[in-house]
Protein backbone atom coordinates (compact mmCIF):
# COMPACT_ATOMS: atom_id res chain seq x y z
CA UNK A 1 0.00 0.00 0.00
CA UNK A 2 1.13 3.56 -0.72
CA UNK A 3 0.03 4.71 2.72
CA UNK A 4 1.46 3.45 6.00
CA UNK A 5 -0.62 3.49 9.22
CA UNK A 6 0.60 5.73 12.03
CA UNK A 7 -1.01 4.92 15.37
CA UNK A 8 -0.28 6.58 18.69
CA UNK A 9 -1.76 5.67 22.05
CA UNK A 10 -2.83 7.49 25.17
CA UNK A 11 -3.35 5.09 28.05
CA UNK A 12 -4.93 6.28 31.29
CA UNK A 13 -4.30 4.17 34.38
CA UNK A 14 -5.80 4.81 37.81
CA UNK A 15 -3.07 4.68 40.45
CA UNK A 16 -3.08 2.46 43.53
CA UNK A 17 -3.36 5.09 46.23
CA UNK A 18 -5.68 5.06 49.22
CA UNK A 19 -6.77 8.68 48.72
CA UNK A 20 -7.50 10.94 45.77
CA UNK A 21 -5.06 13.14 43.90
CA UNK A 22 -5.71 16.48 45.60
CA UNK A 23 -7.83 15.62 48.65
CA UNK A 24 -8.22 13.02 51.39
CA UNK A 25 -11.32 11.26 49.98
CA UNK A 26 -10.86 7.47 49.78
CA UNK A 27 -10.39 5.63 46.50
CA UNK A 28 -12.76 2.65 46.58
CA UNK A 29 -14.20 0.93 43.53
CA UNK A 30 -17.88 0.04 43.93
CA UNK A 31 -18.65 2.46 46.80
CA UNK A 32 -22.04 4.11 47.33
CA UNK A 33 -22.55 6.59 44.44
CA UNK A 34 -21.27 10.08 45.30
CA UNK A 35 -20.25 8.86 48.76
CA UNK A 36 -16.52 9.59 48.40
CA UNK A 37 -16.67 13.30 47.60
CA UNK A 38 -15.63 16.57 49.24
CA UNK A 39 -15.47 20.28 48.29
CA UNK A 40 -12.03 19.78 46.66
CA UNK A 41 -12.86 16.89 44.31
CA UNK A 42 -16.18 18.38 43.21
CA UNK A 43 -14.70 21.83 42.75
CA UNK A 44 -16.56 24.01 45.23
CA UNK A 45 -15.33 27.64 45.35
CA UNK A 46 -12.51 28.25 47.79
CA UNK A 47 -11.45 24.57 48.07
CA UNK A 48 -7.67 24.22 47.68
CA UNK A 49 -5.87 21.12 46.26
CA UNK A 50 -2.92 19.40 47.97
CA UNK A 51 -0.86 16.94 45.81
CA UNK A 52 -0.71 13.24 46.70
CA UNK A 53 2.99 12.35 47.09
CA UNK A 54 2.35 8.62 46.62
CA UNK A 55 0.79 9.29 43.21
CA UNK A 56 3.86 11.28 42.17
CA UNK A 57 6.08 8.40 43.27
CA UNK A 58 4.07 5.83 41.26
CA UNK A 59 4.32 7.86 38.05
CA UNK A 60 8.08 8.28 38.51
CA UNK A 61 8.33 4.53 39.15
CA UNK A 62 6.50 3.78 35.91
CA UNK A 63 8.47 6.31 33.90
CA UNK A 64 11.78 4.88 35.08
CA UNK A 65 10.64 1.35 34.18
CA UNK A 66 9.85 2.62 30.67
CA UNK A 67 13.29 4.18 30.33
CA UNK A 68 12.04 7.76 30.75
CA UNK A 69 13.87 10.74 32.19
CA UNK A 70 12.44 12.40 35.29
CA UNK A 71 11.80 16.13 34.93
CA UNK A 72 13.87 18.43 37.11
CA UNK A 73 10.81 20.59 37.66
CA UNK A 74 7.20 19.60 36.92
CA UNK A 75 4.17 21.84 36.92
CA UNK A 76 0.42 21.24 37.05
CA UNK A 77 -1.86 23.05 34.60
CA UNK A 78 -5.55 23.69 34.26
CA UNK A 79 -7.03 22.00 31.20
CA UNK A 80 -10.24 23.91 30.60
CA UNK A 81 -13.35 22.37 29.10
CA UNK A 82 -16.95 21.88 30.08
CA UNK A 83 -18.42 18.41 30.52
CA UNK A 84 -21.03 17.21 33.03
CA UNK A 85 -18.61 14.84 34.80
CA UNK A 86 -16.03 17.62 35.31
CA UNK A 87 -17.53 19.54 38.19
CA UNK A 88 -15.21 22.56 38.24
CA UNK A 89 -15.04 22.89 34.41
CA UNK A 90 -11.31 22.28 34.33
CA UNK A 91 -9.07 19.28 34.92
CA UNK A 92 -5.78 19.57 36.80
CA UNK A 93 -3.24 17.90 34.53
CA UNK A 94 0.28 18.39 33.19
CA UNK A 95 1.14 20.00 29.88
CA UNK A 96 4.66 20.90 28.74
CA UNK A 97 6.44 20.07 32.02
CA UNK A 98 5.56 16.39 32.66
CA UNK A 99 6.95 14.25 35.45
CA UNK A 100 8.67 11.81 33.06
CA UNK A 101 9.43 11.83 29.33
CA UNK A 102 11.48 10.26 26.53
CA UNK A 103 11.35 6.49 27.08
CA UNK A 104 11.22 3.41 24.82
CA UNK A 105 9.93 -0.15 24.96
CA UNK A 106 11.00 -2.95 22.60
CA UNK A 107 8.43 -5.62 21.74
CA UNK A 108 7.63 -8.30 19.19
CA UNK A 109 4.46 -9.03 17.19
CA UNK A 110 4.10 -12.03 14.87
CA UNK A 111 7.81 -12.70 15.17
CA UNK A 112 8.77 -9.18 14.09
CA UNK A 113 10.47 -6.82 16.59
CA UNK A 114 9.30 -3.23 16.89
CA UNK A 115 10.17 -0.26 19.10
CA UNK A 116 7.70 2.18 20.62
CA UNK A 117 8.86 5.57 21.86
CA UNK A 118 7.23 6.85 25.04
CA UNK A 119 6.63 10.57 24.73
CA UNK A 120 5.65 11.08 28.37
CA UNK A 121 4.10 9.56 31.47
CA UNK A 122 2.45 12.29 33.49
CA UNK A 123 -0.01 12.83 36.30
CA UNK A 124 -3.54 14.22 36.39
CA UNK A 125 -6.87 13.75 38.11
CA UNK A 126 -9.67 11.57 36.78
CA UNK A 127 -13.11 12.91 35.95
CA UNK A 128 -16.45 11.66 37.21
CA UNK A 129 -18.61 9.18 35.32
CA UNK A 130 -21.77 9.72 33.27
CA UNK A 131 -24.44 7.03 33.00
CA UNK A 132 -26.89 7.58 30.17
CA UNK A 133 -30.34 6.02 30.68
CA UNK A 134 -32.65 4.70 27.98
CA UNK A 135 -35.29 7.32 28.80
CA UNK A 136 -32.91 10.14 27.85
CA UNK A 137 -31.80 11.09 31.35
CA UNK A 138 -28.16 11.06 32.43
CA UNK A 139 -26.76 10.45 35.90
CA UNK A 140 -23.43 11.82 37.11
CA UNK A 141 -21.33 9.97 39.69
CA UNK A 142 -18.37 11.84 41.24
CA UNK A 143 -16.62 9.12 43.25
CA UNK A 144 -14.13 8.76 40.41
CA UNK A 145 -13.58 12.51 40.18
CA UNK A 146 -10.15 13.36 41.55
CA UNK A 147 -8.78 9.79 41.53
CA UNK A 148 -5.04 9.91 40.65
CA UNK A 149 -4.65 9.15 36.97
CA UNK A 150 -1.44 8.45 35.06
CA UNK A 151 -1.43 9.15 31.34
CA UNK A 152 1.16 7.32 29.23
CA UNK A 153 1.49 8.81 25.75
CA UNK A 154 3.41 7.15 22.91
CA UNK A 155 4.72 8.53 19.67
CA UNK A 156 2.74 7.37 16.58
CA UNK A 157 5.02 4.37 16.07
CA UNK A 158 2.47 1.56 15.77
CA UNK A 159 1.78 0.33 12.24
CA UNK A 160 -0.88 -2.32 12.98
CA UNK A 161 -3.62 -3.21 15.43
CA UNK A 162 -1.66 -6.34 16.39
CA UNK A 163 1.25 -4.20 17.58
CA UNK A 164 -1.17 -2.10 19.63
CA UNK A 165 -2.56 -5.19 21.34
CA UNK A 166 0.92 -6.55 22.16
CA UNK A 167 1.89 -3.18 23.67
CA UNK A 168 -1.26 -2.91 25.80
CA UNK A 169 -0.86 -6.44 27.14
CA UNK A 170 2.77 -5.76 28.04
CA UNK A 171 1.93 -2.38 29.57
CA UNK A 172 -0.78 -3.91 31.75
CA UNK A 173 1.66 -6.60 32.87
CA UNK A 174 4.26 -3.91 33.65
CA UNK A 175 1.86 -1.77 35.69
CA UNK A 176 0.85 -4.77 37.78
CA UNK A 177 4.47 -5.86 38.34
CA UNK A 178 5.31 -2.37 39.52
CA UNK A 179 2.29 -2.30 41.84
CA UNK A 180 1.16 1.06 40.48
CA UNK A 181 -2.29 0.09 39.13
CA UNK A 182 -4.67 -2.85 38.99
CA UNK A 183 -4.98 -2.01 35.25
CA UNK A 184 -8.38 -3.73 35.30
CA UNK A 185 -10.06 -2.45 32.16
CA UNK A 186 -13.45 -3.84 33.23
CA UNK A 187 -13.35 -1.51 36.27
CA UNK A 188 -12.23 1.50 34.26
CA UNK A 189 -8.79 1.43 35.93
CA UNK A 190 -7.13 1.34 32.50
CA UNK A 191 -8.57 3.09 29.45
CA UNK A 192 -7.14 3.64 26.00
CA UNK A 193 -7.50 6.31 23.32
CA UNK A 194 -5.69 5.60 20.04
CA UNK A 195 -4.94 8.23 17.41
CA UNK A 196 -4.93 6.92 13.83
CA UNK A 197 -3.90 8.38 10.49
CA UNK A 198 -2.11 7.28 7.31
CA UNK A 199 1.06 8.72 5.79
CA UNK A 200 2.19 8.49 2.17
CA UNK A 201 5.32 6.31 2.14
CA UNK A 202 6.98 8.42 -0.60
CA UNK A 203 5.56 11.94 -0.45
CA UNK A 204 5.09 12.07 3.32
CA UNK A 205 1.58 13.50 3.06
CA UNK A 206 -0.69 12.37 5.89
CA UNK A 207 -4.40 12.06 6.43
CA UNK A 208 -5.98 14.06 9.30
CA UNK A 209 -5.57 12.48 12.72
CA UNK A 210 -8.56 10.69 14.21
CA UNK A 211 -8.78 9.98 17.94
CA UNK A 212 -11.00 7.13 19.15
CA UNK A 213 -12.27 7.82 22.67
CA UNK A 214 -12.62 5.70 25.81
CA UNK A 215 -11.91 2.14 24.68
CA UNK A 216 -12.09 -0.26 27.60
CA UNK A 217 -11.02 -3.71 26.40
CA UNK A 218 -8.13 -5.11 24.39
CA UNK A 219 -10.44 -6.61 21.81
CA UNK A 220 -12.31 -3.33 21.31
CA UNK A 221 -9.03 -1.41 20.89
CA UNK A 222 -7.82 -3.94 18.31
CA UNK A 223 -11.10 -3.89 16.38
CA UNK A 224 -11.43 -0.09 16.48
CA UNK A 225 -7.87 0.52 15.25
CA UNK A 226 -8.24 -2.10 12.50
CA UNK A 227 -11.50 -0.57 11.35
CA UNK A 228 -10.20 3.00 11.38
CA UNK A 229 -7.14 2.05 9.30
CA UNK A 230 -9.42 0.37 6.76
CA UNK A 231 -11.88 3.30 6.79
CA UNK A 232 -9.17 5.83 6.03
CA UNK A 233 -7.80 3.65 3.21
CA UNK A 234 -11.32 3.48 1.78
CA UNK A 235 -11.69 7.26 2.02
CA UNK A 236 -8.44 7.74 0.10
CA UNK A 237 -9.43 5.28 -2.60
CA UNK A 238 -12.85 6.91 -3.06
CA UNK A 239 -11.72 10.55 -2.67
CA UNK A 240 -13.91 10.95 0.41
CA UNK A 241 -13.02 14.06 2.47
CA UNK A 242 -11.57 13.46 5.94
CA UNK A 243 -11.13 15.82 8.87
CA UNK A 244 -9.32 15.86 12.19
CA UNK A 245 -11.96 14.57 14.57
CA UNK A 246 -12.81 12.49 17.59
CA UNK A 247 -14.74 9.31 16.92
CA UNK A 248 -16.38 6.68 19.12
CA UNK A 249 -16.55 2.91 18.68
CA UNK A 250 -19.99 1.46 17.96
CA UNK A 251 -19.74 -2.13 19.20
CA UNK A 252 -23.13 -3.06 17.75
CA UNK A 253 -22.28 -1.98 14.21
CA UNK A 254 -18.55 -2.71 14.62
CA UNK A 255 -17.45 0.66 13.28
CA UNK A 256 -16.29 4.10 14.40
CA UNK A 257 -18.70 7.03 14.17
CA UNK A 258 -18.05 10.76 14.34
CA UNK A 259 -18.29 12.33 17.79
CA UNK A 260 -16.93 15.87 17.41
CA UNK A 261 -14.23 17.88 15.70
CA UNK A 262 -11.01 17.13 17.56
CA UNK A 263 -9.78 19.82 19.91
CA UNK A 264 -6.23 21.15 19.78
CA UNK A 265 -4.13 22.18 22.77
CA UNK A 266 -5.20 25.80 22.17
CA UNK A 267 -8.85 24.83 22.61
CA UNK A 268 -8.12 23.68 26.16
CA UNK A 269 -6.58 27.05 27.11
CA UNK A 270 -3.89 25.50 29.31
CA UNK A 271 -2.45 27.74 31.98
CA UNK A 272 -0.45 26.97 35.16
CA UNK A 273 -2.53 25.88 38.15
CA UNK A 274 -2.22 28.89 40.49
CA UNK A 275 -3.00 26.89 43.64
CA UNK A 276 -0.11 24.39 43.22
CA UNK A 277 3.61 25.09 43.27
CA UNK A 278 5.96 23.22 40.87
CA UNK A 279 7.19 19.77 41.93
CA UNK A 280 10.98 19.37 42.09
CA UNK A 281 11.82 15.65 42.58
CA UNK A 282 14.99 15.28 44.64
CA UNK A 283 17.69 13.15 42.99
CA UNK A 284 18.07 10.93 46.07
CA UNK A 285 14.33 10.24 46.11
CA UNK A 286 14.31 9.37 42.40
CA UNK A 287 17.23 6.98 42.86
CA UNK A 288 15.53 5.26 45.80
CA UNK A 289 12.47 4.73 43.59
CA UNK A 290 14.70 3.34 40.83
CA UNK A 291 16.32 0.92 43.29
CA UNK A 292 12.91 -0.41 44.35
CA UNK A 293 11.86 -1.44 40.83
CA UNK A 294 11.64 -5.26 40.57
CA UNK A 295 12.83 -7.39 37.65
CA UNK A 296 10.44 -6.42 34.87
CA UNK A 297 8.34 -8.96 32.95
CA UNK A 298 10.22 -8.73 29.64
CA UNK A 299 13.55 -9.33 31.35
CA UNK A 300 12.10 -12.06 33.56
CA UNK A 301 10.63 -13.84 30.56
CA UNK A 302 14.01 -13.87 28.81
CA UNK A 303 15.68 -15.19 31.98
CA UNK A 304 13.13 -18.02 32.34
CA UNK A 305 14.05 -19.14 28.83
CA UNK A 306 17.82 -18.85 29.26
CA UNK A 307 18.22 -19.95 32.89
CA UNK A 308 15.49 -22.61 33.13
CA UNK A 309 15.37 -23.78 29.51
CA UNK A 310 11.62 -23.14 29.30
CA UNK A 311 9.83 -22.71 25.96
CA UNK A 312 8.85 -19.14 25.08
CA UNK A 313 5.19 -19.99 25.62
CA UNK A 314 5.76 -21.26 29.18
CA UNK A 315 7.87 -18.22 30.04
CA UNK A 316 5.22 -15.82 28.75
CA UNK A 317 2.39 -17.51 30.66
CA UNK A 318 4.33 -17.75 33.91
CA UNK A 319 5.54 -14.14 33.85
CA UNK A 320 2.12 -12.69 33.09
CA UNK A 321 1.58 -12.37 36.83
CA UNK A 322 4.37 -11.44 39.24
CA UNK A 323 2.99 -13.56 42.10
CA UNK A 324 2.64 -16.60 39.82
CA UNK A 325 6.18 -16.10 38.51
CA UNK A 326 7.48 -15.96 42.10
CA UNK A 327 5.56 -19.15 42.93
CA UNK A 328 6.99 -20.97 39.92
CA UNK A 329 10.56 -20.00 40.77
CA UNK A 330 10.22 -21.29 44.33
CA UNK A 331 8.66 -24.56 43.13
CA UNK A 332 11.35 -25.00 40.47
CA UNK A 333 14.09 -24.52 43.06
CA UNK A 334 12.48 -26.96 45.51
CA UNK A 335 11.96 -29.66 42.86
CA UNK A 336 15.15 -29.22 40.88
CA UNK A 337 13.04 -29.70 37.74
CA UNK A 338 11.95 -26.36 36.23
CA UNK A 339 10.06 -27.86 33.26
CA UNK A 340 7.97 -30.15 35.48
CA UNK A 341 7.33 -27.25 37.86
CA UNK A 342 6.19 -25.17 34.88
CA UNK A 343 3.79 -27.92 33.73
CA UNK A 344 2.26 -28.34 37.20
CA UNK A 345 1.94 -24.60 37.87
CA UNK A 346 0.33 -23.86 34.49
CA UNK A 347 -1.84 -26.98 34.65
CA UNK A 348 -3.26 -28.58 37.80
CA UNK A 349 -2.22 -25.77 40.14
CA UNK A 350 -3.83 -23.03 38.04
CA UNK A 351 -6.98 -25.14 37.68
CA UNK A 352 -7.28 -25.55 41.46
CA UNK A 353 -6.73 -21.83 41.99
CA UNK A 354 -9.63 -21.13 39.65
CA UNK A 355 -11.84 -23.75 41.30
CA UNK A 356 -11.25 -22.26 44.77
CA UNK A 357 -11.18 -18.60 43.72
CA UNK A 358 -7.68 -18.16 45.13
CA UNK A 359 -4.33 -16.71 44.09
CA UNK A 360 -0.83 -18.16 44.53
CA UNK A 361 -0.22 -15.99 47.59
CA UNK A 362 -3.52 -16.86 49.32
CA UNK A 363 -3.70 -20.64 48.80
CA UNK A 364 -2.58 -23.22 51.37
CA UNK A 365 -0.24 -25.07 49.05
CA UNK A 366 3.23 -23.58 49.31
CA UNK A 367 5.60 -23.75 46.32
CA UNK A 368 8.03 -25.81 48.43
CA UNK A 369 5.27 -28.42 48.94
CA UNK A 370 4.64 -28.63 45.21
CA UNK A 371 8.38 -28.95 44.65
CA UNK A 372 8.49 -31.95 47.03
CA UNK A 373 5.63 -33.61 45.13
CA UNK A 374 7.51 -33.23 41.85
CA UNK A 375 10.65 -34.65 43.47
CA UNK A 376 8.67 -37.71 44.65
CA UNK A 377 7.52 -38.32 41.08
CA UNK A 378 11.04 -37.97 39.73
CA UNK A 379 12.61 -40.35 42.26
CA UNK A 380 9.99 -43.01 41.54
CA UNK A 381 8.17 -42.87 44.87
CA UNK A 382 4.85 -42.20 43.13
CA UNK A 383 3.66 -42.06 39.53
CA UNK A 384 2.41 -38.94 37.79
CA UNK A 385 -1.06 -40.50 37.67
CA UNK A 386 -1.16 -40.95 41.44
CA UNK A 387 0.12 -37.41 41.94
CA UNK A 388 -2.72 -36.08 39.80
CA UNK A 389 -5.25 -38.25 41.62
CA UNK A 390 -4.33 -36.80 45.00
CA UNK A 391 -3.64 -33.24 43.86
CA UNK A 392 -7.05 -31.77 44.69
CA UNK A 393 -6.73 -32.96 48.31
CA UNK A 394 -3.07 -31.98 48.39
CA UNK A 395 -3.96 -28.45 47.20
CA UNK A 396 -6.43 -27.99 50.06
CA UNK A 397 -4.22 -29.51 52.77
CA UNK A 398 -0.74 -28.43 51.73
CA UNK A 399 2.20 -29.60 53.82
CA UNK A 400 4.29 -32.69 53.15
CA UNK A 401 2.90 -34.71 50.20
CA UNK A 402 4.47 -37.80 51.72
CA UNK A 403 1.85 -37.72 54.49
CA UNK A 404 -1.03 -38.19 52.05
CA UNK A 405 0.88 -40.86 50.15
CA UNK A 406 1.57 -42.83 53.34
CA UNK A 407 -1.99 -42.47 54.62
CA UNK A 408 -3.40 -43.86 51.41
CA UNK A 409 -0.68 -46.42 50.79
CA UNK A 410 0.09 -45.01 47.36
CA UNK A 411 3.84 -45.59 47.10
CA UNK A 412 4.84 -46.68 43.64
CA UNK A 413 5.57 -50.41 43.25
CA UNK A 414 9.09 -50.81 41.90
CA UNK A 415 9.83 -54.28 43.26
CA UNK A 416 10.88 -56.30 40.19
CA UNK A 417 9.83 -59.72 41.49
CA UNK A 418 6.36 -58.45 42.45
CA UNK A 419 5.89 -56.78 39.08
CA UNK A 420 7.19 -59.88 37.23
CA UNK A 421 4.36 -61.94 38.69
CA UNK A 422 1.71 -59.33 37.85
CA UNK A 423 3.05 -58.99 34.29
CA UNK A 424 2.88 -62.77 33.83
CA UNK A 425 -0.77 -62.66 34.92
CA UNK A 426 -1.45 -59.78 32.54
CA UNK A 427 0.03 -61.65 29.57
CA UNK A 428 -1.99 -64.75 30.42
CA UNK A 429 -5.18 -62.68 30.72
CA UNK A 430 -4.62 -60.95 27.37
CA UNK A 431 -3.40 -63.68 24.95
CA UNK A 432 -4.50 -61.91 21.74
CA UNK A 433 -2.78 -58.66 22.71
CA UNK A 434 0.33 -60.64 23.64
CA UNK A 435 0.37 -62.35 20.22
CA UNK A 436 -0.10 -58.99 18.49
CA UNK A 437 2.87 -57.52 20.35
CA UNK A 438 4.99 -60.54 19.41
CA UNK A 439 3.94 -59.89 15.80
CA UNK A 440 5.27 -56.33 16.05
CA UNK A 441 2.03 -54.46 16.81
CA UNK A 442 3.28 -52.29 19.67
CA UNK A 443 -0.06 -50.53 20.19
CA UNK A 444 -1.45 -53.77 21.55
CA UNK A 445 0.90 -53.44 24.54
CA UNK A 446 -1.43 -50.81 25.97
CA UNK A 447 -4.07 -53.40 26.90
CA UNK A 448 -1.55 -55.45 28.87
CA UNK A 449 -0.09 -52.40 30.61
CA UNK A 450 -3.63 -51.29 31.48
CA UNK A 451 -4.26 -54.66 33.13
CA UNK A 452 -1.15 -54.24 35.28
CA UNK A 453 -2.13 -50.72 36.30
CA UNK A 454 -5.63 -51.85 37.21
CA UNK A 455 -4.28 -54.67 39.34
CA UNK A 456 -1.91 -52.32 41.17
CA UNK A 457 -4.36 -49.40 41.43
CA UNK A 458 -2.03 -47.34 39.28
CA UNK A 459 0.91 -47.82 41.63
CA UNK A 460 3.13 -49.88 39.34
CA UNK A 461 6.23 -48.14 38.04
CA UNK A 462 5.23 -47.62 34.38
CA UNK A 463 8.77 -47.59 33.05
CA UNK A 464 9.64 -50.82 34.81
CA UNK A 465 6.36 -52.45 33.69
CA UNK A 466 7.09 -51.64 30.06
CA UNK A 467 10.62 -52.99 30.37
CA UNK A 468 9.43 -56.28 31.90
CA UNK A 469 6.66 -56.80 29.34
CA UNK A 470 8.91 -56.03 26.38
CA UNK A 471 11.41 -58.59 27.66
CA UNK A 472 8.82 -61.25 28.35
CA UNK A 473 7.20 -60.77 24.92
CA UNK A 474 10.53 -60.97 23.13
CA UNK A 475 10.57 -57.39 21.92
Amino acid sequence: MAYRPMVGLEVHAQLLTTSKMFCGCPVEFGSEPNGNCCPVCIGLPGALPVPNKKAVELVIRTGLALGCQVGESCRFYRKNYFYPDLAKNFQISQYDEPLTFGGTIELEADGEPFTIRIRRAHLEEDTGKNTHLSDGRSLVEYNRSGVPLMEIVTEPDFTSADQVRVYLLELRRLLRYLGVSTANMEEGAMRCEPTVNLVDREAGNATPKVEIKNLASFRVVHDAVSYEIERQHWCLEHDEPMRQETRRWNSTEQKTTSMRVKESADDYMYFPEPDLVPIVPEAEWVESIRASIPELPLQRRARFVSAYGLPEYDAEVLTDNRVMADYFEAAAEASGDPKSASNWVMGDFTYQLSEHGQTPDTCTLRPEDLGRLIALINDGTISTKIAKDIFAEFFERGGDPGAIINEKGLEQISDTSELEAICDAAIEANPKAADDVRAGKQKALGAIVGFVMKETRGQANPGLVNEILQRKLGQ
